[in-house]
């Protein structure tokens, strides 16, 4: 018995809320990559685990991909994806990673108090910082789930509470993204074998 498409998908208004927070935010993204508290390791495993949790098999293929040109080894990259972070994360890259799990577990309803800490280690301006990748992951994992879904749907196995003419459409819309991003990681695949 087919139980649904599992992974969480863009609805028609998380959708709009994370464009609208995205466009405004590009020209922190942009500052905040050239900011030398994050080396691109470390962004990469945030990116990472928020992934691990989320499931989308594109950001996986992409992001362990960086993650190797980022210097992380491919033992400390399969444990990030198994959310297995603890023991190689130093005393900086800790709390991001345990915060970017909590918040992607929680559906972006972390909890206040989970919240509070977070902040207080590393104070408003880096948390917020950590915080802008966390949610554009999040936007990238919803991409990858949601283009999923349709073709799940295709397969007659439709995510829950979704909605056919609007993943239909976002299908549509990101195709020209995706389809060749699957290419590449079959290819990809092909090598590995």
């Amino acid at each position: 018995m087919k139980k649904g498409f599992s992974r969480r998908i863009f609805t028609p208004g998380i959708l709009a809320g994370d464009v609208w927070f995205i466009l405004k935010n590009i020209p922190k993204f942009v500052a905040y990559r050239k900011n030398p508290t994050f080396d691109r390791a470390f962004l990469e495993k945030v990116m990472s685990v928020v992934t691990a949790v989320n499931g989308c098999v594109y950001c996986s293929w992409f992001h362990a991909k960086e993650a190797s040109a980022a210097g992380i080894s491919q033992d400390e990259i399969d444990d990030l994806f198994q959310l297995q972070f603890d023991t190689e994360a130093n005393d900086f890259e800790l709390p991001a990673l345990k915060y970017a799990q909590h918040f992607a577990e929680t559906g972006r309803k972390p909890d206040p108090e989970e919240t509070a800490a977070f902040v207080g280690y590393y104070g408003e301006k880096t948390a917020t910082e950590i915080m802008l990748f966390i949610r554009l992951i999040l936007w990238g994992n919803l991409l990858g789930n949601t283009y999923d879904a349709f073709l799940s749907r295709l397969k007659g196995d439709p995510a829950p509470d979704s909605n056919v003419i609007f993943e239909t459409l976002f299908f549509i819309f990101n195709f020209p993204l995706l389809f060749p991003a699957s290419l590449l990681m079959k290819k990809d695949a092909k090598k590995a074998a």
